[in-house]
């Protein structure tokens, strides 16, 4: 692997060196590698590490994952068959809902997911209860490192004062760090493994030993100096994306309202070398990263007294784009159809929450198909990655499939994920009028009357 701290800042390098020296004691080796939760981060995580013939376990109380990954078989779109079959012909990867083997790891690697309320408060039920799970099998020499994305003290305030309740000692009996999960399901030119991976430890000698650990599979480890830095990390990583998705999709419905194509806009704005980097418009927010944790940061902040405009600007706005998007529809079918909302048949297309995947979690489709049915609409979806929707009050439906047959039974089309393989050409020649909020159909060179950009 390349060297782990390539890349970065010479001053954290530095610091980094200083700790390193400190935590120069023999440390313990680490073998096999745990992997705590088994979804969008956890399976490719083990794919990686047993790719490397490094033993790995995974763990999961959903005893269906357990059983398909251990058949052979892929519960997510965005990774075949194949690759779970090759991986478990190896003796270096298998799954379990056993948690007393957590203690045959030499590491265990903590991928739950962590939510947020109603009233977007952080929910870190499943990373306390994987605290719990771990004490009642820890022992010394482990390694616990949690990479699920949290508000900077998480792992000191919450997972620390757990694991010691079994009086272990971290730093001396176990070790404890932070390492933010930066997985992008569906990309094709980053994985798990070329993905640079940011670790901070609760001490010099947590940090060294996640650094040497991670090191044996991702090409670029970079050491911070704390837990606190590692989580601070990835939460503004997501906070920048989100606040810049608020920003693109404000002035998307600024420039709307001149007659300025905001898609053109940013298509001539990305030819400034320096300076500047490209956000898209959309219909607002999706995924388990960018619409929940820039929250987990507000939340953390007003126990500071301080408080984060930017980040409830942001929010507000990429909630507004569903009542936009909304009557962009409503605007369409009056004049297609000189109609209104009520009885009409609309096709959703992609109730993923972006391009390529099969994850409905917070995907903007949700609230949109809420709208349109208090309109009384009739509302369908065709997804290729998503067979079956039941999110959030919305379902349980089925995809429909798309053929020139369906698209001409509704009288609008709605695009909410721009997947790959949808034949656009073939939608925009059946359906009535289609609303675009991806620019999917920008290609498109026929019947273009037919489309509303919104």
């Amino acid at each position: 692997m390349a060297d782990a701290v390539s890349g970065f800042e010479e001053g954290l390098v530095s610091n980094y060196e200083t700790h390193g020296a400190q935590a120069a004691q023999a440390l313990p080796k680490v073998e096999t590698i745990g992997v705590l939760g088994l979804g969008y981060v956890g399976v490719p995580l083990m794919l990686t590490t047993s790719g490397m013939n490094i033993p790995t376990i995974g763990f999961d109380v959903i005893e269906d994952r357990v059983s398909d990954l251990t058949e052979g078989r892929s519960y997510l779109k965005t990774i075949p068959d194949s690759v779970i079959a090759n991986a478990t012909e190896k003796d270096t990867f298998s799954a379990t809902s056993d948690f007393s083997r957590l203690a045959e790891c030499d590491a265990v690697l903590i991928c739950v997911p962590t939510p947020i309320s109603r009233n977007r408060e952080p929910d870190l039920l499943y990373v306390e209860e994987a605290a719990k799970t771990i004490a009642k099998h820890l022992r010394k020499g482990q390694l616990i490192v949690l990479e699920s994305t949290t508000y900077p003290g998480t792992t000191e305030e919450l997972l620390q004062p757990l694991l010691e309740s079994t009086g272990l000692k971290c730093g001396e009996d176990f070790y404890l760090a932070y390492s933010p999960e930066r997985e992008d399901p569906g990309n094709t030119k980053f994985n798990t493994q070329t993905i640079p991976k940011v670790v901070g430890g609760v001490n010099p000698q947590s940090t060294q030993l996640a650094v040497q650990t991670y090191s044996r599979f991702i090409e670029n480890v970079v050491p911070v100096s704390s837990t606190r830095v590692a989580e601070a990390v990835k939460i503004f990583e997501n906070t920048f994306r989100g606040v810049n998705i608020g920003l693109v999709n404000e002035l998307k419905m600024v420039f709307d309202s001149m007659g300025i194509n905001m898609w053109e806009v940013v298509k001539a704005a990305e030819t400034k070398p320096f300076g500047f980097m490209a956000f898209y418009p959309g219909p607002g927010w999706g995924g388990h990263c960018i619409p929940v944790d820039p929250f987990y940061l507000t939340w953390k902040a007003r126990e500071y007294g301080r408080s984060s405009t930017f980040i409830e600007h942001a929010g507000n706005i990429n909630n507004q784009m569903v009542d936009y998007i909304v009557e962009k529809t409503a605007h369409a079918i009056d004049t297609v159809h000189a109609r209104g909302m009520r009885g009409a048949k609309v096709l959703i297309i992609g109730v993923a929450y972006k391009a390529n995947v099969d994850d409905a979690r917070e995907s903007p489709a949700i609230p949109i198909i809420k709208a349109l049915e208090a309109r009384k609409s009739l509302v369908s979806y065709h997804d290729p990655m998503i067979d079956h929707l039941d999110e959030h009050g919305v379902g349980p439906m089925d995809s429909v499939p798309l053929s020139k047959e369906t698209i001409s039974k509704f009288d609008i089309a709605l695009i909410c994920a721009d997947h790959a393989s949808v034949d656009w050409d073939m939608l925009v020649e059946n359906c009535a009028v289609v609303v675009d909020t991806r620019n999917a159909t920008k290609n498109v060179t026929k019947n273009r009357e037919r489309i509303f950009f919104a």
